[in-house]
């Protein structure tokens, strides 16, 4: 397998790690985004193939089977996400490096299969309450979906000492820059 480097931000649901992983693929750093394999429905706008390889359940198991993910997770009920061997294969045989925006465990596996040649972000909300109200706002969930992802960010940011930096997102052109500044010294390294 050709190699690169992995810049990998994981998150709590609504912590900003997406809108950071966009700025980051603006910026001049040779990055290029992993497209995560998933088995929810698509939200309004998504595209198979451009946001997430979105499949079937049954599709994703035979996968596993296979042994096709470098990690994968069944994030909530029979919500499976991963990342295809094939999506890490495509990227580095382009020369670029691979930036990932995965689940807390998916970053965690990502972290300890490729070790130094990995850097681990975990993104915090400034705090529970703003968490909700980011959730809230992005109007994509029910009611009852927000309070499902507010129970699991209370689980994921037990997880937040298992990353090399922590990255408190309370304002997001700080924690862009912040983002920028660090993977650009990453990469920069031999």
């Amino acid at each position: 397998m050709i190699s690169g480097k992995l810049v990998i931000f994981s998150a709590p649901s609504g912590a900003g790690k997406t809108s950071i992983v966009r700025y980051l693929l603006g910026q001049d750093l040779n990055l290029s985004f992993s497209i995560s394999a998933c088995t929810r429905q698509p939200r309004e706008g998504e595209k198979n193939g451009r946001d997430y390889y979105f499949m079937t359940v049954r599709d994703f198991l035979d996968k596993i089977k296979r042994d096709e993910f470098v990690e994968w997770e069944e994030v909530y009920k029979d919500h499976y996400y991963g990342t295809l061997r094939s999506e890490v294969q495509r990227i580095w045989q382009k020369g670029q490096h691979i930036i990932f925006d995965v689940d807390v465990k998916g970053g965690l596996n990502l972290k300890r299969q490729f070790d130094e040649n990995a850097l681990a972000f975990f993104v915090r909300p400034p705090s529970l309450a703003e968490l909700s109200n980011r959730l809230v706002l992005r109007s994509t969930d029910s009611q009852e979906e927000i309070s499902i992802r507010l129970k699991k960010a209370e689980e994921e940011l037990q997880y937040d000492k298992y990353f090399e930096i922590i990255l408190i997102n309370d304002n997001l052109e700080v924690a862009s820059n912040e983002a920028y500044r660090l993977v650009r010294e990453f990469l920069e390294k031999d």
